[in-house]
């Protein structure tokens, strides 16, 4: 079955480049445009439907582009409006799609609206952002904390008021409740359609509305902590009832589904970080709002299969139709392979087996820029640090600087060919091992082998399009069946150094389908693993009895 153009997104592989360290091409250490337009070759030769860039908008670089201060331009240190119309005419050309990440649930302290809001309490701007009184002790209006450590509320002398920030004291956050505000950030979204955008990934998009009443949060059940938050974090210990993922995000987000359908072929992915994760996940892609959303979910350091088979159940179960966009890696998390190297061996047979895993998942997948090299977290001394998260929070936790160091282009050159002058991160001496033009030039290397179960997940329609049935549990493997028409699919994954067998009792006839680069095989009624293989068999039969505890 051949998918309509316009939902070129379903099933598709969206490769996420973070600009300020994917090519340097003007020799100032930093990542641009050009470089990004100068690599889109080695990108579309992976097998991959589109890319996503991190923020390139001009920015005071307080939280590295998440805090823009002008929403239609390109900022100086990564080049130029008509940099950006060439990358897009280039990507084009290679027949990949271009999605941008827009930050809309605040700007910079810098950004010209936030300048005219804090100047008093009755200026053309003084309801775009949450502004709040002290209490009367002059302490903030609530306990809500910020991601980064501290109250989410900061004072400002020149309103003699709080204003929120989720985030940094200088990410102010927009008051989505001001009709003006909507307006003018879709005015935002409506520029870059215009200059060619296929699609937006909408940062922390469950973050745009806070509650009206500004209640305070309850605090987390005994034992359990707010997702994607680390341990040594606060705000792990609240439950977010009242700051974000609010009711009224609804009906913003079919207004900004409209604006988005008044294009053919255009696509949304949403970032939602929330207690709830997969409820959130299925209201916020279904009733016409956003086309898909990821969570992180499958970005903990827990690395068992009964671990995934958990993830999966509750999704299949919790998220029911939902639009989901699967990722093992993105800016701000630690690689994967370092995160689940303890239970599964080197980065050399980890990574296409997550890959393999991933790509069979039911939805679209992200991966992240060095993900197919198989490269590890950076260990950087606290001196080389440049995350403001990870400095507030060290040494419990290092920040994101660690999955953010220069993709390694050449194993004998300079700081790996990223850049002729020392790069604003390090390139880490383990990484020039898994460079590219070293990996390009071995048959069987982490980067051969994801070109090729790419290239091999493009023919396999059931895999891009079909329903998943998750099989039942195991110590070693991951097992489900993917289904489109008459094309079944049985997938199973050994998520272990130990050889695996996994049953499975079906009562029709079980053919290897070869080409994915992985040796495991069919033995009567098991699947045969060795460590870290997959097996991958069609079901020839139009008929198959309920596989035992299948979700």
């Amino acid at each position: 079955m051949q998918a309509k153009e316009s939902d070129w997104w379903v099933g598709a592989s969206i490769y996420q480049i973070y600009p300020r360290s994917f090519q340097d091409s003007n020799g100032d250490g930093v990542g641009d445009l050009r470089g990004i337009t100068m690599r889109l070759p080695y990108v579309a030769a992976l097998g991959v439907d589109a890319i996503w860039i991190a923020p390139f908008f001009p920015s005071p670089m307080h939280d590295f582009g998440y805090d823009i201060s002008d929403y239609c331009n390109v900022d100086p240190l990564f080049g130029t409006l008509a940099d950006f119309d060439a990358l897009v005419a280039e990507a084009h050309q290679l027949g990949l799609r271009v999605l941008i990440d827009l930050v809309l649930s605040h700007t910079a302290a810098e950004h010209p609206w936030f300048v005219e809001s804090r100047q008093n309490r009755d200026n053309a701007k003084a309801d775009w952002y949450v502004w709040a009184d002290a209490q009367p002790d002059g302490t903030p209006p609530n306990n809500w904390l910020s991601l980064f450590g501290g109250s989410a509320w900061q004072w400002d002398t020149r309103r003699g008021q709080y204003y929120l920030r989720n985030f940094l004291s200088s990410q102010p956050d927009l008051n989505y409740h001001c009709p003006q505000v909507q307006d003018a950030v879709l005015d935002v979204v409506r520029f870059w359609l215009e200059r060619g955008c296929d699609g937006f990934r909408f940062d922390v998009v469950n973050f745009y509305f806070h509650d009206k009443a500004l209640r305070s949060n309850p605090p987390q059940p005994a034992g359990r902590f707010a997702a994607a938050v680390p341990r040594s974090n606060p705000y792990a210990f609240q439950r977010h009832l009242y700051d974000k993922t609010q009711p009224e995000n609804l009906v913003f987000l079919q207004r900004l589904r409209e604006l988005l359908d008044s294009r053919p072929g255009i696509a949304s992915i949403g970032e939602i970080g929330d207690d709830e994760q997969y409820a959130t996940l299925a209201s916020y892609t279904t009733g016409g709002r956003l086309h898909m959303a990821y969570t992180f979910n499958l970005m903990e350091r827990d690395c068992s299969a009964r671990f995934v088979h958990g993830v999966l159940e509750e999704f299949l179960h919790e998220a029911g139709e939902a639009s989901v966009c699967w990722a093992l890696n993105n800016h701000d998390v630690t690689r994967v392979v370092t995160r689940w190297q303890a239970l599964m061996g080197s980065a050399a047979q980890i990574a296409p087996l997550l890959l393999a895993l991933l790509g069979s998942l039911r939805g679209s997948i992200c991966l992240y820029q060095g993900e197919e090299l198989g490269l590890s977290e950076a260990q950087l001394a606290y001196e080389q640090l440049q995350d403001p998260y990870g400095k507030s929070m060290w040494p419990a936790f290092a920040g994101r600087d660690g999955c953010r160091t220069p993709m390694p282009w050449q194993s004998h050159a300079q700081h790996g060919g990223f850049s002729e002058v020392h790069p604003w991160l390090p390139v880490p001496p383990e990484h020039l091992q898994a460079a590219v033009d070293l990996q390009l030039r071995l048959p069987d290397s982490v980067l051969r082998r994801y070109q090729g179960f790419l290239r091999w997940r493009q023919h396999i329609p059931a895999l891009r399009a079909g329903s998943m049935t998750l099989l039942p549990a195991h110590d070693q493997v991951v097992a489900f069946e993917r289904r489109l028409g008459d094309e079944r699919l049985l997938c199973v994954f050994n998520l272990s150094h130990q050889a695996a067998r996994y049953e499975a009792d079906f009562d029709v006839d079980v053919r290897g389908v070869e080409g994915h680069g992985f040796v495991g095989h069919w033995d009567l009624a098991e699947v045969v693993l060795p460590p870290h293989q997959a097996f991958f068999g069609r079901l020839v039969s139009l008929t198959i009895s309920e596989p035992k505890g299948a979700v």
